[in-house]
């Protein structure tokens, strides 16, 4: 399994532990080692953008400019000062919960600087989605760690360097050691229980869907998205061969483009009521005559389960997936 992610100790940027202490000798006389101060805990750690934040101790009034990062530090136990959109987390992600207490800092792509700035934040994480101009308007007042939202050429491996950075930066690195070790556990467990169901190899399409003016736009999850990675690793077959995006793997088609793809398990995830394939879609020609969807092989999966998340939300999908298909 950690055969696909980044090596622990490779990762750019790990802290410095404790300062060296220096015994000066001179004129038959020694100086006693000087008392442990600030610098025993700084922190000096390279984020995806090369930049090197440095840290005079773990980072305990934190920031968080995207939900993956903010679900991040939540299961590393370190809850965040402030997060941008918090009612939209509070919707998306239901594998870590805020405090009531968490200051909503405005939109993801567009948070307010004003209220950044008003936390105080020793320290803001966000990722290279957000604007240049924003994070240096940020860095005026505090340090900004900068991690990848996603990568399309090592989807498992960049989620998991981000928990690990994260972990650096606020002093949680036994933390993250067991949250990626509960992770490998559940996929192994996972896999099993759909070899146990005669599911091995089972061809499946992972997407999501919205609608608008009487379209319907499907997103396919292509080879490079973290769920289809995730779910390769339980051991089923992505049946899905369009491109995608460079960071988060996401491709685009429409229910004619489905046509393609044969009797797959076709698995969805949506929000609330908005169901493009229940409703929209409900008496199209096209999609009642596709052969997942007369086979009765349309899943959706449970709400709240944040597909572009960390660990945590992995796992949830994981049991998403186990919990749908293995019965």
């Amino acid at each position: 399994m950690r055969s696909t992610t980044m090596n622990r100790a490779a990762i750019a940027g790990t802290a410095v532990a404790a300062a060296s202490v220096l015994l000066l000798t001179g004129c038959g006389t020694t100086e006693a080692p000087a008392a442990a101060g600030d610098d025993a805990a700084a922190i000096s750690i390279v984020d995806d953008r090369g930049e090197t934040i440095e840290l005079g101790a773990p980072a305990e009034q934190v920031v968080a400019l995207e939900w993956n990062t903010a679900e991040n530090l939540v299961t590393l136990g370190v809850m965040p000062v402030g997060v941008a959109d918090v009612e939209g987390y509070s919707a998306w992600v239901k594998s870590e919960s805020l405090d009531d207490g968490v200051t909503d800092v405005g939109m993801r792509g567009e948070p307010s600087v004003d209220a950044i700035a008003g936390l105080a934040p020793d320290l803001v994480v966000t990722t290279t989605d957000l604007p240049e101009t924003v994070i240096a308007q940020i860095e005026e007042f505090a340090p900004v760690l900068v991690v990848r939202g996603a990568d399309a050429s090592n989807p498992i491996g960049q989620m998991e360097s981000n928990l690990e950075r994260i972990a650096t930066a606020t002093g949680t690195d036994d933390e993250a050691d067991a949250v990626l070790a509960e992770f490998d556990a559940k996929v192994a467990e996972g896999k099993a229980a759909l070899e146990e169901a005669g599911l091995a190899g089972t061809a499946f399409m992972m997407s999501d869907s919205w609608a608008s003016g009487g379209q319907v736009s499907i997103r396919p999850f292509t080879e490079g998205a973290l769920l289809t990675a995730v779910t390769e690793e339980l051991g089923l077959e992505n049946a899905w061969t369009g491109e995608g995006d460079a960071d988060y793997g996401l491709g685009s088609t429409d229910v004619e483009g489905l046509t393609s793809v044969g009797d797959v398990e076709f698995l969805y995830i949506t929000n609330g009521a908005a169901d493009a394939y229940a409703v929209d879609l409900a008496d199209n020609a096209v999609w009642t005559s596709l052969p997942f969807v007369k086979s009765g092989n349309v899943h959706r999966l449970p709400d709240g389960i944040w597909m572009f998340g960390g660990p945590s939300s992995m796992n949830d999908y994981i049991d998403a997936v186990v919990d749908t298909l293995a019965v």
